[in-house]
């Protein structure tokens, strides 16, 4: 990926991670910027919902590239993040599912659970993460427009069930 600007965000469970992580795309040339939405103590009550959706936003409204969120599992958070339109986030825990994220579903947001991985493959994933980018010519596009299309209350652009 080119430079990019990257919103991190955590709820108290993936506090330790997203520190981390924060760090790692912080000393990545390929990362411009990186913007904390939180949370930032380990006594921060501010649940997840609240943190995935300022994130997500963030990425909406085009202020950031990507965002990479933390939690317990990743789950609620990638729950969260998808309510926002225009916004594709994924719970990936390995290489193949981060891979796929990007290249075959344009997802701008990949959600991490610290209480499912170690850190060092997390750090891997998201080093990986960086290096992807979704190629709108790929056979994969029509796909992405289909959801596009369902999201905006259209239909899914005359493609038939099952073609996944």
């Amino acid at each position: 990926m080119s430079v990019a600007r990257i919103v991190v965000g955590a709820d108290e469970a993936g506090l330790a991670y997203k520190d981390v992580l924060a760090d790692l795309l912080r000393a990545d040339p390929r990362v411009e910027v990186v913007e904390d939405v939180g949370v930032h103590a380990d006594d921060d009550g501010t649940a997840y919902p609240h943190v995935a959706v300022a994130a997500a936003r963030r990425v909406a409204e085009g202020a950031a590239d990507r965002a990479l969120l933390v939690c317990g599992t990743g789950l609620g958070m990638a729950i969260a993040a998808n309510k926002v339109a225009g916004v594709r986030a994924v719970t990936a825990h390995d290489a193949f599912s981060v891979e796929r994220s990007v290249l075959s579903n344009d997802a701008q947001v990949l959600c991490l659970g610290q209480r499912v991985i170690g850190v060092e493959l997390a750090k891997m994933l998201v080093r990986q993460w960086l290096d992807l980018e979704f190629d709108p010519t790929s056979r994969s596009a029509a796909k992405v427009d289909a959801i596009r299309g369902y999201e905006t209350g259209g239909t899914d652009g005359g493609e038939a069930a099952g073609s996944c």
